[in-house]
């Protein structure tokens, strides 16, 4: 007997909800399908269905064993696609999310970029400056910039996230320039709303971590808001320097409390749990990786 072919006919029979339905899939006889049960329940010993001139039945061990077997079915078929997933070029929608700044800034540039090397890979990109859950709002994958806390995601480092505080250098000599921390509650302070805290911030430096309250004129969920805001000369902001970069280049922005930085995040590919990752997802997070590499080009400033 075959047991992987009558698990499979099994299987069938059951989620067909009979012989003849089974037997069309299978392109067999409803005699061989009916003797195929007949044979795995001969080798297990046991009564898999309950047979009527209308209908079957699973029986409590039949309901068992047809979950296993689907399970062990299942578990073939995917073992069987890594091995052709790795020939198999990219093709199909890859939906993604990611925060609106680096999507603007960023992946429009990288996109374009690999849609040139996989031209099979449609790309369907949402930008929110929320947290996403990947499984149950249905995205292939979600760019997510953060310290992440365990999960049952898979999370791929793509690029490092630095942040720096900063701010407009006609805003420093109307207010002074912050020597330590502390200094930092009687300045005007922009700050980001998504934070878990948003009215403090949290500083590592000569004198280990300290923790200090602000407060300002503006708090919004987007970091480009927020650089505009600090580029008018409304205040302090601490923000990635994927935003801020080129700004601290021009001079429209100038680094502030340069000893002390804040707690390490960095900016990761996250996708839900699975055995192994479709030829799209895969191509796409290797070719971002190394697009923004270790040292990205927003990092590229004096």
């Amino acid at each position: 007997m075959d047991k992987l072919k009558s698990m499979t006919t099994f299987v069938a029979v059951v989620n067909g909800g009979g012989f003849s339905t089974a037997a069309d899939k299978l392109g067999l006889s409803r005699a061989q399908v009916s003797k195929s049960v007949m044979q795995l329940e001969e080798y297990l010993g046991t009564t898999l269905l309950n047979r009527t001139t209308r209908r079957i039945n699973l029986t409590e061990t039949g309901r068992i064993y047809y979950e296993r077997c689907k399970s062990i079915l299942q578990e073939i078929d995917e073992t069987e696609n890594i091995a052709g997933e790795q020939t198999v070029k990219p093709h199909g929608t890859l939906t993604i999310s990611a925060p609106t700044s680096f999507g603007i800034l960023h992946l429009s540039e990288a996109i374009p970029e690999y849609i040139k090397k996989y031209p099979h890979v449609q790309i369907s990109l949402s930008l929110a400056d929320r947290l996403i859950d990947v499984v149950t709002e249905g995205f292939d994958l979600v760019i997510r910039i953060a310290e992440l806390e365990d999960s049952s995601l898979i999370a791929r480092k793509i690029a490092p996230c630095k942040r720096i505080f900063c701010a407009s250098p006609d805003y420093l000599k109307q207010n002074g320039n912050p020597k330590v921390p502390q200094d930092l509650a009687i300045h005007q302070c922009l700050v980001y709303s998504n934070e878990l805290r948003s009215d403090a911030w949290v500083l590592h430096g000569p004198n280990g971590t300290e923790t200090v309250k602000v407060n300002g004129p503006v708090c919004a969920d987007n970091g480009d808001i927020l650089k505009n805001a600090a580029i008018s000369g409304l205040g302090i902001t601490l923000l990635p320097t994927f935003i801020v970069g080129p700004h601290l280049c021009d001079g429209k922005l100038q680094q502030v409390l340069p000893d002390y930085c804040p707690p390490e995040i960095s900016i990761y590919a996250v996708f839900p749990t699975r055995r192994y990752l479709s030829a799209k997802v895969r191509t796409f997070v290797d070719f971002i990786s190394k697009y923004f590499g270790e040292t990205p080009k927003w990092d590229r400033f004096g």
